[in-house]
């Protein structure tokens, strides 16, 4: 496989994480796990649920992008389960790490992104 390829399936999976990643951090107990503070802020709360909902879209964007909109959707589906877990399993073990992760695989996708685009 080149690598233009496997630059969407990546995108997919690490915009899944990332979004998942939002999700989680705007319910208060793992925003607590996460920064030590009891509440997320109303602002705040918001702009993740939106931040995260829009993550996943771009997921599922790029995954009909990559193969077709039933396949896509399948994928997508698949996708967000690993996305979930990875998540789960960062909140369990290193919950302090959670959100630098999320925001380096923000940018590993907008790089895979760029490369299907570009064709690298």
């Amino acid at each position: 496989m080149t690598a233009a390829l496997l630059a969407a399936p990546l995108a997919a999976l690490t915009l899944s994480f990332s979004g998942m990643a939002g999700l989680a951090l705007a319910m208060d107990r793992h925003h607590e796990q996460v920064t030590g503070r009891a509440e997320v802020p109303r602002t705040q709360r918001r702009v993740l649920r939106w931040a995260g909902s829009l993550l996943l879209a771009l997921a599922l964007a790029a995954c009909i992008g990559a193969w077709g909109s039933t396949v896509g959707l399948t994928a997508w589906c698949g996708l967000l389960t690993a996305g979930g877990l990875l998540v789960g399993v960062l909140l369990t073990y290193a919950p302090h790490l959670a959100a630098r992760v999320s925001a380096a695989t923000v940018l590993v996708a907008g790089v895979c992104l760029v490369g299907s685009v570009g064709g690298l």
